[in-house]
């Protein structure tokens, strides 16, 4: 994308539009509106002007940060795109209003919310430019990360914490992400903010369902007070509220629908792994063999739950020795008593998976979706790992856990249905991780290491140091900062988990209620939603004479009064710019516990030595994803030690692309990806591997 043409594209509509505007207050329905256009018009010329340069600065000097030349990703590419985006999104307002706003039907109000909207978030995204201009003038060439400078990294997390995020959850909703997915995350959105009204409350499932959808619908109607809640949600819920969040996809609901949509299999099977020591030989001399004591971190010796999935019956699989660790109780019948059924001969392949989730959530039912089309696609057995999950249980219980259950089914792989000649470990953010840090266990203990990794947008340096990428954290609806963090410590052990949820001037403050008031607020939510569909004005926001801008500057205004001896924590921005600051700080505490420089926890930090060995991994990012730098990095690291890699980095799709594996074509082609690369390793004998690409 041409960036020079995009601004002067922008200069051009904003000019055009002024000039109509200024003198169209007879031909709008309301003057005031006019003028709310034109001042919003010329705030954007300002921004326009202003980041030209800074836009141009980094566009000579990005390139430098890439993997290599056939794969340009990076945060400060990133950050380019996701300006030039919003710049597309205006650009395409101006000249819709340049062309209608004599129109009978042309509706002004809807119009300048709109601009005024796209207004704000050039705003901030102008500040999240200053500091990408910081990070690069003061790390060295080709170094995303700020890992020595605690202070550059302390302002990111003050810079977070203060500036108004709620024009990206608003109308700008999921502007910069593939088209194709904003209508999910407007559901995500309004789901968690519904949700949020609801946490605490003293009711039965569908008693919870039902309030929040009678609540969800003033969110769909007023973006402004969707991106105001859902800021001050993301920035003061504790982390129980995020674990009850996301478990909502374990939900029988939710999997029964799951179930319904993906690929049928004829092997679905929860099995409990008793802790008993393992014996295994040593990769250097078979005939000598190692122990592997089971998981004891924390509170002793205890099983680890484990899930096989088969898109077909192997032998092994329908044994009485597998079935005895079957969690079902009696097990599920043998599809040896089904005659139809035809038994294939083991695979000589077995696909070891570790689930997502933050380190926090979820489990192997969550993502069985996309798991049971990787069974049909690569034609293997699945074996998914439910360890345990933080805050109960802190590093290393999950890292000991996934590694047990990976020398588990080494040594009891004709059980599985395989054979076990090519091991592939897999798994997204969090479970990329393991992956990783299971295959430096197992080096470390000499045993067999697989035979290759596919990590999809996985965290390899669980800190938050300042990267451009993680700038990005300002505007994801799904993975803020503050909810990283809280993931990050409670993996550390540092998060408590007696945190209580931070309440405001909000519906929330109905969760102590009882039951008499809770139906007030139901019927008075409810009245409040029918006549926003009545009443126009409340829906589109007429009756708001302030610009976005101005409201959230006046806001900042009263914010800094008592904030004023902070002044100095925020970053130097030119003397003609400020960003906008939020109502509501978000209360984020820093990653500074030394366990998360351990190496199994961050392996991006990992000396060579415990790197060296490893099998080939394959990376598949996505380019606005806030982890982005992280698989950058570390590829980079691992490329420069002789080890073999490969980075794919895939565009306009969120973290956790791999749970959308059906929404759009975009989805399905990183999905497509990722089968490839384990294609890749399933087939590929050591020798023929590039050690990188």
């Amino acid at each position: 994308m041409d960036h020079k043409l995009v601004f002067t594209t922008l200069e051009s509509v904003c000019e055009a539009n002024i000039s109509a505007l200024s003198g169209a207050a007879g031909d709008l329905p309301s003057g005031a509106v006019a003028k709310r256009l034109v001042t919003c018009l010329k705030e954007i010329q300002q921004h326009g002007r202003a980041l030209e340069p800074v836009v141009a600065g980094l566009s000579l000097v990005f390139h430098h940060y890439d993997f290599d030349e056939q794969t340009p990703g990076n945060g400060y590419r990133t950050l380019v795109k996701v300006l030039l985006s919003c710049l597309l999104h205006i650009i395409q307002k101006g000249r819709y209003i340049a062309s209608n706003h004599t129109g009978a039907f042309f509706r002004g109000d809807h119009n300048a919310c709109e601009l005024e909207a796209y207004c704000s978030a050039l705003c901030q995204l102008r500040a999240l430019l200053y500091l990408a201009q910081r990070l690069i003038n003061d790390n060295a060439c080709g170094q995303l990360y700020s890992l020595e400078d605690g202070e550059l990294s302390r302002k990111l997390v003050q810079e977070y914490s203060s500036m108004h995020k709620g024009c990206f959850y608003g109308r700008c909703l999921g502007f910069q992400f593939s088209p194709s997915l904003r209508p999910f995350l407007q559901t995500v959105v309004i789901s968690m903010i519904s949700y949020g009204e609801t946490y605490g409350k003293q009711q039965s499932g569908l008693g919870l369902a039902a309030l929040s959808l009678l609540t969800s619908g003033k969110y769909l109607i007023d973006p402004e007070l969707r991106g105001t809640e859902f800021e001050r949600i993301t920035q003061n819920l504790d982390m129980q509220f995020w674990k009850s969040f996301w478990n909502l996809t374990e939900s029988g609901l939710m999997t029964g629908f799951s179930r319904i949509t993906s690929n049928p299999v004829e092997v679905n099977l929860t099995l409990t792994i008793p802790p008993v020591t393992l014996s295994l030989p040593l990769a250097s001399d078979p005939s000598v063999s190692a122990a592997v004591s089971p998981p004891v971190a924390h509170w002793g010796p205890g099983p680890v739950h484990v899930r096989l999935i088969s898109c077909r019956v192997r032998e092994g699989q329908d044994s009485e020795e597998l079935l005895s660790f079957s969690r079902t109780d009696p097990p599920s019948i043998s599809s040896s008593q089904l005659p139809w059924v035809h038994k294939q001969a083991r695979s000589p392949w077995l696909l070891i998976h570790f689930h997502g989730g933050g380190f926090v959530a979820q489990t192997s039912k969550s993502h069985e979706n996309y798991l049971r089309s990787w069974s049909k696609e690569l034609d293997v057995p699945v074996l998914s790992v439910d360890y345990s999950l933080s805050p109960e249980a802190p590093f290393p219980r999950a890292l000991e856990e996934c590694f047990y259950a990976y020398c588990w089914a080494l040594s009891n792989c004709h059980m599985l249905g395989s054979t076990a000649e090519r091991v592939c470990l897999a798994g997204d953010s969090a479970g990329g991780n393991l992956c990783i840090t299971v295959s430096m266990k197992a080096l470390c203990n000499g045993i067999r290491v697989p035979d290759g990794i596919m990590a999809a947008y996985p965290a390899t340096l669980l800190t938050t140091d300042a990267s451009p990428s993680r700038l990005l954290t300002l505007i994801d609806p799904l993975l803020p900062l503050g909810v990283l963090t809280k993931c990050i410590n409670a993996y550390a052990g540092t998060e408590s988990q007696r945190d209580q949820p931070v309440l405001s001037t909000s519906t929330l403050r109905s969760m102590g209620r009882d039951t008499a008031m809770l139906l007030s607020d139901l019927t008075q939510g409810a009245s409040n939603w029918i006549h926003s569909f009545l009443d126009p004005t409340r829906a589109s926001g007429a009756a708001r004479p302030l610009s976005s801008t101005r409201r959230w500057t006046e806001a900042s205004q009263n914010s800094s009064v008592t904030s004023a001896e902070n002044e100095e924590d925020f970053v130097d921005y030119p003397e003609d710019f400020k960003p906008l600051r939020s109502e509501c700080w978000a209360s984020v505490n820093p990653t500074a516990c030394p366990i998360i420089k351990n190496p199994f926890v961050s392996p991006l930090l990992a000396p060579n030595n415990l790197l060296k060995g490893l099998p080939p991994v394959h990376i598949v990012a996505s380019a606005l994803d806030a982890l982005l730098d992280d698989s950058v990095m570390f590829a980079k690291k691992l490329r420069s030690m002789g080890q073999p890699v490969s980075l794919t980095v895939v565009e306009g799709l969120p973290h956790g692309f791999l749970s959308l594996s059906q929404l759009s074509r975009e989805t399905e082609f990183a999905t497509e990806v990722c089968l490839e690369r384990m294609r890749d390793i399933f087939r590929n004998p050591p020798a023929s591997r590039q050690k990188h690409t």
